[in-house]
């Protein structure tokens, strides 16, 4: 499978005087809500941890299983083989329960690596354009591929940043012709929280609108300048969010940090973080 290029997004902060961080100190607090992030629904997307594991690859899946993980979310193998890399996530109880992949010409080969990695989950990671004829192609793409990867036992989605949220220069906007023109029975949204703070939407309303769609978040906080930081240290107020998983239909909770300084040590984190939080049904 293809590395994916994956784009950083860091200018255009959002206002964040809607409701969508938290005052701080409170923004984690676990509370008393009966609510709680089932540990099988915990994952973490591998581009967090791309520089440990392009050194150590084995002994970084090896430290995670250590952590708790048993879900990981791929982006691209690493230069093994669908069949090689799956192996090696075997030797350390690993399943790569999802992956990001790029849509090609003919997607039976995305798929095959995927079945044989053993996914559930097939996720476009990235797509931009300039105009709404562009965007209509991709959301029509999708539910071509959507079709085909549903043959293959797989559930395919879109995974947003920023930018679908900012309005094309005839007004529309990517995300509104995503989420209309493709169809729910193919394509699914893979709602990446802090990309969406970013673009300046609520992840509530966002849910509101997609109910029982969003089947994977990306949870990934945000510092107070605007940059990424390690869950439960910035500002976005998960369990807030995450007391609409049921409307929203999600089954991975995926740890994610595009920059971080200590790979590994965010992952503890960031698993630990959903061990932890607690908030209302």
């Amino acid at each position: 499978m293809h590395e994916i290029n994956r784009r950083t997004l860091l200018g255009g902060a959002a206002a964040l005087g809607l409701g969508l961080a938290a005052l701080p100190g409170t923004a984690h607090a676990a509370g008393g809500g009966r609510g709680r992030v089932p540990r099988g629904a915990i994952s973490i997307q591998l581009y967090t941890l791309r520089n440990v594991l392009s050194q150590d690859l084995e002994g970084t899946l090896r430290a995670l299983a250590e952590i708790g993980y048993r879900k990981v979310e791929l982006a691209g193998t690493h230069g093994r083989t669908a069949a090689e890399f799956r192996r090696i996530l075997d030797r350390y109880g690993l399943r790569a329960t999802s992956g990001h992949v790029s849509l090609a010409e003919d997607m039976n080969p995305v798929f095959e690596d995927c079945r044989t990695l053993g996914q559930r989950f097939a996720v476009v990671a990235w797509a931009q354009f300039s105009t709404a004829d562009e965007w209509k192609k991709l959301a029509d793409d999708l539910n071509e591929a959507g079709r085909l990867a549903c043959r293959y036992g797989l559930r395919f989605g879109y995974h947003n940043h920023a930018h679908e949220f900012q309005a094309l220069p005839t007004g529309e906007v990517p995300w509104d012709i995503l989420t209309s023109r493709t169809d729910h029975r193919y394509v699914h949204l893979e709602l990446d929280l802090y990309w969406a703070v970013t673009g300046g939407r609520d992840p509530v309303e966002l849910i509101h609108a997609n109910r029982h769609r969003i089947l994977q978040y990306h949870v990934k906080d945000r510092a107070a300048d605007g940059s990424f930081a390690d869950l439960g240290t910035g500002t976005i107020d998960f369990p807030r969010i995450f007391s609409h998983s049921r409307e929203a239909g999600v089954l991975e909770y995926i740890v994610e940090h595009d920059e971080p300084t200590a790979p590994l040590h965010t992952a503890k984190v960031g698993y630990d973080y959903l061990r932890a939080v607690r908030f209302p049904k």
